[in-house]
């Protein structure tokens, strides 16, 4: 009978060790992502917001006497509000979004449209076509647009010229469209393939019954995939949105060619000339912490909007 019970008790032992071993398990798997992502996300989050309620005085004509850090409520907020080119910044973007937003997602829709089509031919060939300007980073993606946008090596251009076409693709009225153009080239493949993955789990028995019905291409893309593929338009609409106001290096690029662009063109490189030109590293922050606030909204507002169409 001891022997039974000794036996019992180390089999509940050895099931009490190996649940908590199971328990722990994905804990330690994900223990190196969670750190990770905790000292380069949440904690920078955390420290820009906490510099963007703090200020810097400076004791003596140079500082020489010490520096001191104090609360300030929401001066820097005030003080970044009150900056008219951070202000016509974000309304620059907010311009560019409300354009080349749904320009993009629309030439995305068409391409996984056409490239899934029973049609069409070597759709992987064009799929790793379109995608592939996405892996070419922003900055060398802009320098290789500046040389069709700068006169004397602009081709596109010299031909214009030639037929007595005076285009200036980096003029006042003109940069902000050129930027566009580069950042639709870089991010519709992107988009594209976010709609094939939605567009390959559509079960095939609704193709099938929408052809037995007499359905066309343009009925079955206007009736089921389109329909279908709404949370990818919306995932790929967020993430274009909040992209938009962060736009950062093809404008700084641009900027040694374009005198239209000045260091405060867009809201990232508004904070960036903020902290990095003028010192002032708390009104950066407060800048951030509002580009941040701005995307929320525009991203939840749109989700809302979506939600009562879907209803």
């Amino acid at each position: 009978m001891t022997e039974r019970v000794t036996t019992r008790g180390t089999t509940s032992t050895q099931k009490g060790t190996r649940t908590n071993a199971m328990a722990r398990a994905p804990w330690l798997l994900l223990a190196p992502f969670l750190l990770l992502f905790i000292f380069t996300f949440i904690l920078p989050i955390i420290v820009a917001i906490g510099s963007s309620f703090t200020t810097v005085k400076r004791s003596g004509l140079f500082g020489e006497q010490g520096v001191t850090s104090q609360f300030a409520w929401f001066d820097n907020y005030a003080l970044a509000l009150a900056d008219g080119n951070f202000i016509a910044s974000i309304g620059r973007m907010l311009l560019f979004g409300i354009v080349q937003v749904p320009v993009m997602i629309v030439a995305a829709t068409v391409l996984a449209l056409l490239l899934e089509s029973a049609s069409a031919r070597w759709p992987g060939l064009f799929r790793a076509a379109y995608f592939m300007p996405y892996g070419v980073p922003g900055v060398i993606a802009t320098i290789l647009w500046s040389f069709l946008y700068v006169p004397g090596l602009s081709p596109v251009i010299d031909v214009a010229s030639w037929i007595g076409l005076d285009i200036n693709f980096l003029g006042a009225g003109t940069v902000l469209w050129s930027i566009a153009n580069i950042v639709t080239w870089s991010y519709t493949g992107y988009n594209m393939l976010i709609i094939i993955a939605q567009l390959k789990a559509i079960p095939a028995e609704l193709y099938e019954a929408a052809r037995v019905d007499g359905a066309g291409p343009w009925r079955i893309a206007r009736s089921i995939q389109i329909p279908l593929i709404t949370p990818a338009l919306v995932l790929t609409t967020v993430f274009s949105i909040i992209g938009t106001l962060q736009l950062f290096a093809e404008p700084q690029v641009l900027q040694t060619v374009a005198p239209a662009i000045d260091s405060q063109y867009t809201p990232n490189l508004s904070a960036y000339t903020t902290a990095f030109a003028y010192n002032d590293y708390n009104v950066a922050a407060a800048q951030a912490v509002l580009i941040a606030v701005v995307a929320f909204a525009l991203s939840f507002a749109f989700l809302r909007l979506t939600n009562r169409k879907s209803k």
